[in-house]
């Protein structure tokens, strides 16, 4: 942790909650994040081998999925503190476009969330089971393979995180947050590394893509709303730390 400059010093505010369309748009695709967190790779052969690192490390399988990106972001705050913020993830939450993507825990269950477009539980205009031919309801449907709370005695980096499997309208295969603490040898200076990985299936072995165009435009937009999620995340762990050494002092 770099003591020459004290987080209490560094945040002034949590980020704001949704209050609207029109902020989600602004804070979550308009706007630019501070911080870029889309991880770039020199070849295709490098980022398949980052790739198979993150699949292993969670149990997962590279046979059946292909991981499509990978971001992350450091925040100078403890694992646990970041994976507390993890497991608030709700219709509530301030680090999450929730008029544009509403979250809806079911059972209040972290372990099964519903991703609902607009907070629609139905089609409008009483259509049944799609919209013009889309079915988008649930947008995600994330049921938790793995969800790791405590890390292993054996676990050098701390590592905790929530692993789904995702169906729905938006075809991804996985869905992964994940933090650990920071490695000196990587050039990593903050306390804790949070990274965010999405599995697309028609990236992978299970679809062939038929709109290339659509296909890049998803990834844009999601690129997008992923490295303005983590910023916030960064700004609320760093807020909630602050403001606890502030009550202690």
């Amino acid at each position: 942790m770099n003591e020459s400059k004290p987080i209490s010093n560094s945040i002034q505010s949590p980020p704001p909650k949704s209050n609207g369309l029109f902020s989600d748009f602004r804070n979550f695709l308009w706007n630019r994040p501070k911080i870029q967190t889309l991880i770039k790779f020199i070849s295709k052969e490098k980022r398949d081998e980052y790739n198979q690192r993150i699949l292993q490390r969670v149990g997962e399988g590279v046979d059946h999925y292909t991981v499509l990106n990978v971001h992350h972001i450091g925040i100078e705050a403890p694992v646990s503190y970041v994976f507390n913020e993890l497991l608030n993830w709700n219709g509530d939450s301030s680090c999450w476009p929730n008029h544009i993507a509403k979250i809806e825990r079911i059972n209040d269950d972290i372990e099964a969330i519903r991703v609902l477009p607009l907070g629609w539980k139905k089609y409008p205009f009483g259509w049944k089971e799609s919209f013009f031919g889309m079915k988008f309801i649930p947008l995600f449907l994330l049921n938790s393979i793995r969800i790791k709370r405590v890390p292993d005695a054996f676990d050098f980096d701390n590592a905790r995180y929530l692993l789904y499997k995702c169906s729905g309208g938006y075809p991804i295969g996985i869905f992964m947050m994940y933090v650990r603490s920071s490695i000196a040898d990587m050039g990593e200076t903050e306390q804790s590394q949070l990274f965010l990985t999405v599995g697309f299936n028609f990236y992978g072995k299970e679809y062939n893509p038929k709109w290339p165009f659509m296909n890049k435009t998803w990834e844009a937009v999601h690129n997008r709303v992923t490295a303005n999620v983590l910023n916030r995340i960064k700004q609320l762990s760093e807020w909630r730390l602050a403001k606890m050494e502030l009550g202690a002092n």
